[in-house]
């Protein structure tokens, strides 16, 4: 009985791994962060404005909520995939 739950927990922790990797790769791209508008809570936006290391992307995200609205998050990530215009 453990082995069977065992088994039955990792198929659904694999399933929230490809979900969370289908999430960044759905990402929305833009070429400068002022073409942000409204980020939302737990949103990701990619901006490819070169201001991050060679083979990275700077990602926005939505961290937070605060009084003035949703506080914004920026890190560089490895860049997936060929560089898009």
């Amino acid at each position: 009985m453990i082995a069977s739950n065992y088994k039955h927990s990792s198929i659904v922790l694999s399933g929230f791994a490809l979900a969370a990797l289908a999430t960044s790769a759905m990402a929305q791209q833009v070429s400068r962060e002022r073409d942000i508008v409204d980020l939302r809570l737990g949103q990701r936006v990619l901006v490819d404005d070169g201001s991050c290391p060679a083979g990275q992307i700077k990602e926005i995200s939505g961290a937070r909520m605060t009084a003035t609205g949703v506080l914004r998050v920026q890190k560089c990530i490895p860049r997936l995939g060929p560089k898009k215009r």
